[in-house]
C-alpha cells in the first residue's frame, strides 16, 4: 500500500466495544481490520456501479445502423 495518512474517528461506545472485539477476534489490528472492511466495502460498491452503467448500456446499439433491429434482420435473412 502506499503512503498512509492519519485520520480521527469518533465512535459509539458500544461499536468501539464491537471493534475492539472483531479485532482481536481476527488478530488484527483495528486499523488493518477497518481498511479491510472498507476496501471489500469499496469493491462491492464498485462492481454495483459497473454493472448498473452496463445496464444502462444494454440495447443502446439497436438500431443504430438502421430503425430496424438486428433480430429483425436475422429474421429477414433465415427466410
Amino acid at each position: 500500500m502506499g503512503a498512509t495518512v492519519r485520520k480521527n474517528f469518533v465512535f459509539d461506545k458500544q461499536v468501539s466495544i464491537h471493534l475492539e472485539e472483531l479485532a482481536k477476534d481476527a488478530k488484527q489490528s483495528m486499523t488493518a481490520l477497518l481498511q479491510e472492511m472498507i476496501e471489500n466495502r469499496y469493491r462491492q460498491i464498485k462492481a454495483k456501479k459497473r454493472l448498473q452503467a452496463f445496464d444502462r448500456l444494454k440495447g443502446s446499439a439497436t438500431g443504430l445502423l438502421s430503425k430496424e433491429s438486428i433480430q429483425s434482420i436475422k429474421a429477414e435473412l433465415e427466410i
